[in-house]
């Protein structure tokens, strides 16, 4: 009988931090093997932790919205019979670590006063722990694995992914569902086991958790804090509150800031003429709708930045600034901000110059759908070179879009909207539509800038133009 010491995991990419943005146990709870523990984010994506082991939750190793050091302490697990040693010491509020990734994500320590959490950069070196199929017994009190012990190792090794990534899951038992689902349901109390699913693949959706607990009843818990990025506790005496930002809210806020901090942005403005172009459009929708989709304005739009791109290369590119290097890409990765219920994603659209329309429109739609519901993985979230940026409707007239950095140019897409305007010394109701587009002034200048717009304006007013090679 052991004490298990679940540490962050090494997820990879070159992350060595993750934000603690919700537990699914307490100190108590009896968790059985491959149970979800906690889900933790990086860059914008959850990942969810499982237990490598059953037992029962001894401490937790932080507090939601707090930044854990790759290979810290996670949370602790009593497996069957010995008691627990003294708590681990509670972690504070740590900086971001300046690297090092800390031993591996499980760990069988023996049982004696614990070290305290680990406060974040390299420090001393740590030995990386073998897998749990290897493990010895260090100390006294610790019982070396048993046989059948090497044969559940395997399966007891972290084996996080981002949600969405998996179509099925290997585990008979185990009900597919997302993160927020997961966390949704242990407030409400319900077990998961219990809950008819409707999703694709048989996923456990939001409505079916909701329905089934509404049947049985269950009383309605408090807001949940990890199902928005801003946790809202009840208003005061005084009328005012606190709003703790956490999660994907805490790192849309450092990104934007980082943008603006670093980056001089240009924007310019100018409107165009989609009168044809929308015609077009219609005339595609109402013949081909019903079979291949149906097409918005962004896989025009997308289209357009490509074949603009061909004269102005400099436009779709990545500048690191701190090396002094800009890099200009062939191959065109779209990022399409996306709005969601959690905040502002950007799905990245890869190898735009090689989607047909119907294609694009697909894709982005398919984009929009994994961000929305949390399942987008991590490479569907990273890599873009140039950014479109969107409120449909909402779009307003002008806007000042902020770069998605390290990019080099967004694109901004206002409403459009019927205005009178003079065409062939006539004046006519055309539909007009701005485009409002910011480029880092470091590397692109407004005469770049400038014809690069007016490259995407006279492609979208001759559309037809959009399909010649």
């Amino acid at each position: 009988m052991t004490l298990q010491v679940v540490k962050v995991p090494d997820i990879g990419e070159g992350i060595t931090q993750v934000e603690l943005v919700a537990w699914h146990v307490k100190p108590g709870d009896k968790v059985a093997e491959d149970q979800a523990l906690a889900d933790v984010m990086t860059d914008k994506a959850t990942v969810e932790i499982p237990s490598p082991v059953a037992g029962h939750v001894v401490q937790l190793g932080g507090e939601v919205g707090q930044v854990l050091p790759v290979g810290g302490e996670l949370i602790r697990i009593e497996r069957d019979g010995l008691p627990s040693e003294a708590p681990m010491a509670p972690a504070p509020p740590s900086p971001l670590p300046q690297g090092g990734r800390g031993e591996s994500a499980a760990q069988s320590i023996a049982p004696s006063p614990p070290a305290p959490l680990p406060q974040g950069g390299r420090g001393e070196k740590q030995e990386r722990s073998p897998p749990l199929s290897r493990l010895a017994a260090e100390g006294s009190g610790v019982r070396a694995p048993a046989p059948e012990d090497h044969a559940r190792s395997a399966s007891a090794l972290p084996s996080f992914a981002l949600r969405a990534s998996e179509g099925t899951r290997a585990s008979a038992d185990r009900p597919i569902a997302s993160p927020a689902v997961r966390a949704r349901s242990w407030e409400l109390g319900v077990d998961l086991r219990q809950v008819p699913p409707t999703g694709p693949g048989g996923r456990i959706t939001r409505e079916d958790l909701e329905a089934y607990a509404a049947r049985k009843a269950a009383p309605a818990p408090a807001a949940r804090p990890a199902e928005s990025p801003i946790a809202r506790p009840a208003t005061s005496a005084s009328g005012t509150r606190e709003v703790r930002i956490i999660g994907l809210r805490r790192m849309i806020a450092q990104k934007m800031q980082e943008s603006k901090r670093r980056i001089p942005h240009y924007t310019y403005v100018e409107e165009v003429d989609v009168t044809e172009l929308e015609a077009l459009r219609s005339q595609l929708n109402h013949k081909w709708a019903a079979v291949r989709g149906h097409l918005t304005m962004l896989p025009f739009l997308v289209r357009a930045i490509v074949r603009a791109l061909r004269e102005y290369p400099q436009i779709n590119g990545r500048f690191d600034d701190q090396a002094g290097v800009m890099t200009e890409y062939d191959a065109v990765h779209v990022g399409i901000a996306t709005q969601t219920d959690s905040g502002l994603m950007v799905p990245v659209l890869r190898d735009a110059q090689a989607w047909d329309l119907w294609g694009c429109a697909a894709e982005i739609a398919r984009l929009a759908r994994v961000s929305r519901d949390g399942t987008a993985v991590r490479d569907e979230l990273t890599g873009s070179t140039i950014t479109i940026t969107s409120l449909g409707k909402l779009g307003g007239i002008v806007s000042t879009p902020v770069i998605n950095h390290p990019e080099v140019a967004i694109v901004g897409v206002n409403r459009i909207a019927l205005r009178p305007v003079v065409v062939n010394g006539a004046v006519a109701v055309r539909q007009m539509m701005n485009l409002s587009s910011s480029f880092d002034h470091r590397v692109v200048d407004g005469a770049q800038a400038a014809g690069f717009v007016q490259e995407v304006r006279g492609l979208l007013e001759r559309p037809a133009t959009l399909f010649i090679d």
